[in-house]
């Protein structure tokens, strides 16, 4: 089968090469920078902002994983404008895999806007597809959100609550999909616990034996009171099993 992986320098683009290697799959790869680390794969140039390339990286391909994100700048014109243009030229493939996020129609952030009405956008398509969501990673809450220590504190809005995901695991998700074929939107992928990220950045600080401390505040707004209510959570769907305290764990090994 013939798979065409976008955003391969991504987190979750880099997961899925890890994964697809040594697969039975003729994998391509695209993306505007070449990765490192690519042997067994085609890599072919593209950038979805002006659609250079676009017609050579998806020809002959049977199945897109669409991992290619941009949640800070151009995102309007790469995640709605570029991705309109990206689906007009995939009336051929069997499945368009689509990765979303928990939980974005109810929370007020633009990159999340853009998500889900790139999601009806392809649902409104003709092209076959199947739109799966997860949670944060796990990387994802740490890097942004207590990587920083502030006079030995970690500063944060810690009642934010976060269901992380391992990415590792959720590429695996995606790529068991390939073979289940077009199946709309699917549920929720979500991380195995629920928690604070007060109890999240604590852990760190337990794990990693530092002596930070941690100053917790107050963040008004609608944006910050979804995250405090668990908009990006779903409790009904704890499907991942790497913990939180596992992935920091690991990243010490």
């Amino acid at each position: 089968m013939r798979v065409l992986v976008t955003g391969s320098t991504g987190k979750l683009g880099s997961a899925l090469l890890k994964q697809l290697k040594g697969k039975n799959y003729q994998v391509k790869i695209t993306s505007r920078k070449k990765p490192e680390g690519i042997d067994g794969f085609t890599w072919i140039y593209s950038d979805l902002l002006s659609g250079d390339g676009i017609e050579d990286a998806v020809q002959d391909v049977e199945v897109v994983i669409h991992a290619a994100t941009s949640p800070i700048k151009n995102s309007k014109n790469i995640e709605i404008t570029g991705f309109e243009n990206f689906l007009s030229k995939l009336r051929h493939i069997n499945h368009f895999i689509y990765p979303s996020i928990v939980g974005i129609e109810e929370i007020p952030y633009k990159y999340y806007k853009l998500k889900f009405e790139a999601e009806q956008l392809l649902m409104n398509s003709s092209i076959p597809h199947t739109i799966t969501r997860a949670t944060q990673f796990h990387s994802f809450v740490e890097s942004l959100l207590i990587s920083r220590p502030i006079l030995k504190r970690y500063v944060i809005p810690g009642s934010l609550k976060f269901q992380s995901v391992d990415v590792d695991e959720y590429a695996s998700h995606i790529i068991e999909l390939i073979e289940k074929g077009p199946q709309g939107k699917v549920d929720d992928f979500c991380g195995p616990e629920i928690m604070t990220l007060k109890e999240m950045a604590e852990l760190k600080i337990k794990i990693n034996n530092e002596t930070n401390g941690v100053l917790n505040i107050s963040v008004p707004g609608k944006l910050f009171r979804s995250l405090v209510e668990g908009k990006n959570t779903n409790s009904k769907r704890k499907i991942g099993k790497v913990t939180f305290e596992e992935y920091l764990r690991n990243r010490l090994a």
